[in-house]
């Protein structure tokens, strides 16, 4: 058998290792995650330093190793240097690296997790900085479809019934239930909270969800009540003091809010703004539309940590970079 093999992969993450070189996860077209080591790439002038920084994509040639296999050539493909030079864009990027990373499998073809965050990384390169949270919140959302365990944004969860967002009603709520699967009717969220879950159920998800930003951030909303939008912005957990672990698993949402979950599904993101003006939605501000896609992407957040069974280390420096706008 040989002991080398060909295949083309995405750095996702580097980590150093001993004085010179460099440990590498790759997120592999044929053969889903690898580990590997590349030799003195830490060193001056390396021909593999550039190669193994995260997000470059590589044809690479691997020898296969005893404990760990090592690159012995490499040759870029791709990269996004653009990543590397905003906060907020490297900070997304290392958001979907991660959540790739607890989708992935090893020794199994990956083609469409390679592709798709190819596919992302791109898109959030080439957004402006006021559009790197919408593209990110529809990166996660993808990539949730592609693991089979999106969420239901269209209909209710339990009764099948279609839920068009309302705007005609600044009031209106839907709910949104992390353990029933998504959206669900305002009665059944009333019986989801009526229901007394016990602690052995819930204990999982109280160490994944709940976080102390997300829980500020609800208690304390800031956005002003300037337009009907601003003034119906989500009030997840504002009706009701569950505990927080419920709190995080059960929200009620805005049809500004609904609406952009529904976009989501769609392959590419629309002009969001334009779409909430066609639908008779007061004008946005840039502030505003802000706060809305943080709503959305919490929660989305919340359902993958839910779901994948696995907390988001990125998440603190998501909430510590998006906290306000940046409407330059």
């Amino acid at each position: 058998m040989s002991r080398t093999y060909k295949t083309t992969g995405i750095n996702l993450k580097s980590m150093p290792m001993g004085e010179s070189d460099r440990l590498l996860t790759i997120l592999t077209r044929e053969f889903g995650l690898v580990r590997a080591v590349a030799m003195g790439a830490r060193k001056h002038n390396s021909r593999l330093g550039g190669r193994s920084e995260p997000f470059v994509v590589n044809e690479l040639l691997i020898a296969k190793g005893r404990s760990l296999d090592k690159i012995t050539q490499a040759e870029t493909l791709e990269s996004y240097p653009g990543l590397g030079q905003d906060l907020k864009r490297l900070i997304a990027g290392q958001y979907l690296a991660e959540l790739c990373l607890h989708q992935a499998l090893s020794d199994q073809p990956q083609e469409d997790l390679f592709c798709l965050l190819n596919e992302h990384l791109a898109r959030l390169e080439r957004s402006p900085g006021s559009d790197v949270l919408a593209h990110l919140t529809h990166a996660v959302f993808q990539l949730l479809v592609l693991a089979g365990v999106a969420p239901q944004v269209h209909l209710c969860c339990v009764t099948r019934e279609a839920l068009p967002p309302a705007f005609g009603d600044r009031n209106w709520r839907i709910g949104f239930s992390i353990p029933a699967g998504g959206t669900v009717t305002l009665p059944t969220l009333e019986q989801l909270l009526a229901t007394q879950p016990s602690r052995q159920r819930y204990k999982v998800a109280e160490k994944v969800v709940a976080s102390p930003q997300i829980e500020a951030s609800r208690t304390s909303p800031s956005v002003s009540a300037k337009t009907s939008v601003d003034s119906s912005f989500s009030d997840s957990a504002l009706s009701y003091k569950p505990s927080p672990s419920i709190a995080g698993l059960h929200r009620r949402i805005s049809a500004s809010e609904l609406l952009l979950l529904q976009h989501l599904t769609d392959a590419t993101l629309p002009e969001l703004k334009g779409l909430l003006a066609s639908v008779g939605v007061a004008e946005l501000s840039q502030q505003t539309l802000h706060q809305l896609w943080r709503s959305v992407e919490q929660a989305l957040r919340s359902y993958a940590q839910y779901y994948l069974d696995r907390p988001i280390r990125s998440a603190a420096l998501i909430d510590a970079c998006f906290t306000t706008a940046d409407l330059a």
